[in-house]
C-alpha cells in the first residue's frame, strides 16, 4: 500500500498501520479517507499530502 507525507510536518500516513487515534482502521488506503481527514500532527487537509515513492 502507497504511504503519503504531509508536505507541512513530514507526518508519514501508513495505510497498514491507519491512523487509531483518529478511527482510522489499518489497511484503509489515503484515498479511502473522509475528506475532512486532517493530519494528526499539525492539523493540514488531505490536499497537503504527497505520494511517497515505493
Amino acid at each position: 500500500m502507497t504511504k503519503f507525507e504531509c508536505n507541512v510536518c513530514g507526518y508519514i500516513y501508513d495505510p497498514e498501520v491507519g491512523d487509531l487515534d483518529n478511527g482510522i482502521e489499518a489497511g484503509m488506503r489515503f484515498e479511502e479517507l473522509p475528506e475532512d481527514w486532517v493530519c494528526p500532527v499539525c492539523g493540514v487537509g488531505k490536499e497537503d499530502f504527497s505520494e511517497l515513492a515505493d
